[in-house]
């Protein structure tokens, strides 16, 4: 699990509260300690992928619906991720990319 991401939007608790699981419940059903959820509920920790996905799996619902990066945090993300890509293809700034050759 990753350490300290407090930029991710969490709803874990929320969920577990609504399906009446108490966090030790959610623990057994996940196979993870019930400090391990009580960190992911916090902000401590992010949960691994396959974790995540047990979560998810358990309250019929999506990743996305547990866990998300903020709007703004993922603007930055794909414009860095886009900048990033025109350079290494030589692409003019000057240029949209939809129109680069």
């Amino acid at each position: 699990m990753g350490k300290n991401h407090h930029k991710l939007l969490n709803n874990l608790e929320q969920y577990r509260k609504n399906a009446g699981l108490t966090q030790q419940e959610l623990s057994n059903k996940t196979d993870v300690s019930r400090k391990s959820i009580n960190a992911i509920e916090n902000g401590i920790y992010v949960p691994s992928t396959v974790l995540a996905l047990k979560i998810s799996k358990i309250f019929n619902c999506k990743v996305e619906d547990l866990f998300k990066l903020p709007k703004k945090l993922l603007s930055v993300l794909f414009y860095s991720t886009v900048t990033d890509l025109a350079k290494f293809l030589g692409w003019s700034r000057s240029v949209p990319l939809w129109h680069a050759t």
